[in-house]
């Protein structure tokens, strides 16, 4: 096995994974993620960039292929290391919050770092930073039925952030956000990202979103490809755009 380079926190070569109805989600994938790096993976829906990401997380063992954070080879890791691996040194937001409908705002958001050892007051601090930086702290105390959809997005966020992992999967973070408070969000994100040395990979469909990171990477039917953009000739108006694969 070929550890990556130093720069590179994240690495995966040729990655390939099938859904468990035989369907293919990855054919091939390589990319490297360099530290404090936010990468935006880009694709319509059904691309890959879910399957991408859990399997750079861990959440999703790939058929084929090597995944390393580091120095270390997630791809070889069982199950239980790699929960700890999540626990301690990723963070995870999806389209739709998933919150624990017994605990509040702040409660859900202290948690992970409850999980990882930190004091109950010093948790519970650093929770009530998030929430007032994602203008959700007036809600601390509320549950999550007593939220709103894109209040319980942001308390997912905020959740994700507070533990300062050192790589955030966002598998399109924003998708309950209306558009400007999405944009709002994602720029919160990004700035407290780079500001604490966070490294991103960052799941979208939106242009725009994806316009917020350092870099983009395309995926089209589980491959990595490359657009490039005719230029205009007597036979064709505007510009004609084709993906190859990389």
């Amino acid at each position: 096995m070929e550890a990556p380079p130093d720069n590179d926190v994240l690495w995966a070569r040729s990655l390939h994974y099938r859904h468990p109805d035989g369907s293919p989600g990855l054919a091939g994938v390589s990319l490297a993620v360099r530290e404090g790096e936010i990468l935006a993976v880009t694709g319509a829906r059904g691309s890959g960039k879910s399957t991408l990401l859990s399997c750079l997380a861990g959440l999703l063992p790939a058929g084929g292929g090597e995944v390393w954070f580091n120095s270390v080879p997630v791809h070889t890791l069982g199950p239980m290391a790699r929960e700890r691996l999540r626990r301690d040194r990723f963070g995870w937001i999806g389209p739709a919050p998933v919150l624990i409908p017994e605990l509040n705002a702040w409660e859900n958001t202290a948690l992970p770092l409850m999980l990882r050892g930190t004091g109950r007051r010093r948790a519970k601090v650093a929770a009530q930073e998030w929430l007032v930086r994602l203008d959700v702290g007036d809600k601390a105390r509320c549950r999550p039925h007593q939220l709103q959809q894109a209040e319980r997005q942001r308390v997912a966020i905020a959740r994700a952030l507070a533990t300062a992992p050192t790589v955030l999967f966002a598998d399109e973070p924003t998708a309950p956000l209306h558009r400007a408070d999405g944009i709002h969000v994602l720029r919160t994100l990004t700035t407290a990202a780079r500001s604490h040395g966070i490294t991103v990979v960052l799941a979208t469909t939106d242009p725009d979103t994806g316009a917020l990171a350092d870099r983009t990477v395309s995926l089209l039917d589980g491959r990595r490809v490359q657009t490039l953009y005719l230029p205009e000739t007597s036979q064709t108006e505007g510009r004609a755009a084709c993906s190859l694969s990389v």
